[in-house]
């Protein structure tokens, strides 16, 4: 099968399009043949880019965007969730707006993408859906316990939604990233992203085309048997050091 044609003819909606990460989803989409739309509050960098506004912490708004998609290319065959927020904070300090500001766009936007991209996928042939997690997940890091908390929750839902939609060929996965460079994370301290680096047995931080191709297997056919799985693509950063 020519690389270029593997999702040739579906289209896939991509939520935090507008970031490092979904940008480069979407760009790995595209080159492997689908349609592939950026769902986001804001505008992606690419004017070749489809873009439906949408806050992914609003059901009208997901209903609305998914809706909009389906009148645009009468389906949908592929859903990732890659909207995220963080606020760092000791548990303590945290103040209870921000706990709720990252659990909505982290956990409730997956809830609300599944909730409104399964109806359509039933009505085809299946689909593919995709949570971008974090390490951090499934291990935990000081200072971030509602975005951890929010991520390993992306774990819970997806391994329950793929028993739920497996018997109508839909697949549900998480990929679980370590650190990415980012500009934001770019823009960190320099001894943080050593420390990092650190942690990793290759020594090496991901770029946002990793994530994007380990995005792009799941929703291709060599992954047509994977489903309810975590996916970790770190540079064994969750291993940690030596």
């Amino acid at each position: 099968m020519n690389a270029n044609s593997e999702l040739s003819g579906q289209v896939a909606v991509v939520t935090g399009g507008s970031g490092g990460i979904g940008t480069a989803i979407l760009e790995a989409l595209r080159l492997a043949g689908a349609v592939a739309v950026s769902l986001d509050v804001s505008p992606p960098k690419g004017p070749e880019t489809l873009w439906v506004k949408c806050d992914v912490r609003d059901d009208a708004s997901v209903q609305a965007a998914i809706a909009n998609v389906v009148a645009a290319h009468r389906r949908i065959d592929v859903a990732i969730h890659g909207a995220g927020v963080s606020r760092e904070s000791v548990v303590w300090k945290l103040a209870v707006d921000d706990w709720d500001f990252i659990q909505s766009v982290n956990l409730r936007g997956a809830f609300l993408l599944l909730r409104h991209t399964i109806p359509i996928m039933r009505q085809g042939s299946g689909g593919r859906a995709v949570l971008i997690g974090s390490i951090n997940g499934s291990r935990g890091k000081f200072g971030t316990s509602a975005y951890s908390a929010s991520k390993a929750g992306l774990l819970g839902l997806a391994k329950s939604v793929a028993r739920e939609t497996g018997r109508f060929g839909i697949l549900v996965n998480v990929v679980e990233p370590g650190w990415v460079r980012t500009p934001l994370t770019e823009a960190l301290p320099k001894e943080i992203q050593e420390a990092a680096a650190a942690e990793s047995p290759i020594g090496q931080l991901l770029d946002p085309s990793d994530v994007a191709a380990a995005v792009r297997f799941l929703c291709g056919p060599g992954a047509r048997r994977i489903t309810g799985q975590l996916f970790r693509v770190d540079g064994g950063q969750y291993l940690g050091a030596y």
